[in-house]
């Protein structure tokens, strides 16, 4: 990954619908984004009966009910992933898919080449190691993590035979939406610094801002969940982008890219015919003489700048006049 590769979250916002997964497609395309993800599961094989849902996703649904019941009425088939991973390469977009669980990994691997792991499996002892040895790239998120955490899910993961070069860790906050006080871009550089990997961020903020920001700090992966419309009924749509929002993000994160440069400090195309404009030459304050002594009582620094640099100030000092300079006139030597 070269330039900064960004994933348009479509998730679970299909709610169940092929057709609908199929428009979220069309809007990540649309936007300019790499790849859409979604996630494949077989519900009852990563969730109990009982289990209850996060605090977010009976608030943004209105409903509360048992997460395998939610999760279920949202999973799409094997058959229909089939369907998505056709539709997507139509398009030239890279489809991608995080997998819950085992089965739906070994599925996965004839249709991509980027793993992504959610935060929630980080610390699935088994399920990294699966996922390791399949000799994929994998991209690793790390909410809810500390870097023990993080140290540990990377050490499964080499082991099973992914090296660190082919392992981008994701900073993120697994809240729906994020806080901005708990967002903590900075621990991007922490993680990288501590692991020597390829770090980018997960976004769950409201809005575009933060994504943008991570870009600039040299995210080299950004995540963001989008949706067709944040009013629909669903766990994340409220905490997504709309269309417009994600395609905005895109372009000021396709605009960060180039701005940041190869951080070679020079003069730029663009600047260069200014320079002589901007910049001073020496030049004579009042009428000399042929034969006076430049002083800082005849020679000062005026614009343009296409004489003699004032960096050569103190060499000019003490010389003698060799013709006669009106006023404003540039020196020579």
């Amino acid at each position: 990954m070269s330039s900064i590769f960004i994933i348009a979250e479509a998730g679970v916002n299909h709610n169940g619908d092929i057709n609908l997964a199929k428009r979220l497609v069309d809007a990540a395309v649309d936007a300019g984004a790499d790849a859409v993800k979604f996630q494949t599961w077989k519900t009852e094989l990563i969730v109990t009966k009982g289990a209850k849902q996060a605090d977010y996703q009976s608030v943004n649904t209105g409903i509360v009910e048992s997460q395998y019941d939610m999760l279920k009425k949202i999973e799409l088939s094997y058959e229909q992933f089939l369907e998505l991973k056709e539709y997507c390469d139509g398009k030239k977009i890279i489809f991608m898919s995080t997998p819950d669980e085992v089965e739906s990994a070994n599925f996965l691997q004839a249709l991509q080449n980027i793993y992504k792991i959610g935060s929630g499996e980080l610390t699935n002892k088994p399920y990294l190691r699966h996922v390791g040895q399949l000799g994929k790239e994998i991209i690793l998120s790390s909410g809810m993590a500390d870097l023990g955490e993080i140290e540990d899910a990377l050490i499964e993961l080499t082991q099973a035979g992914t090296p660190k070069d082919k392992i981008t860790v994701l900073h993120a906050t697994t809240e729906y939406p994020c806080p901005i006080n708990e967002v903590n871009l900075r621990a991007m550089h922490t993680i990288s610094t501590a692991f020597q990997v390829r770090v980018g961020y997960s976004d769950h903020t409201i809005g575009i801002d933060i994504p943008i920001a991570a870009a600039a700090l040299g995210a080299k992966v950004i995540e963001k969940h989008f949706t067709l419309d944040c009013s629909m009924e669903g766990p994340d749509h409220k905490a997504s982008l709309e269309p417009e929002e994600l395609k905005a993000m895109v372009t000021a994160i396709r605009n960060i890219e180039v701005a940041l440069g190869d951080g070679i400090k020079r003069l730029t195309p663009s600047e260069a015919k200014n320079k002589s404009v901007v910049r001073k030459s020496l030049v004579a304050s009042k009428a000399i003489k042929k034969g006076e002594i430049y002083s800082n009582q005849n020679i000062t620094p005026k614009r343009p700048g296409s004489g003699i640099s004032p960096m050569c100030w103190d060499y000019v000092m003490g010389c003698v006049a060799h013709r006669d300079y009106e006023e404003d006139e540039m020196i020579t030597l």
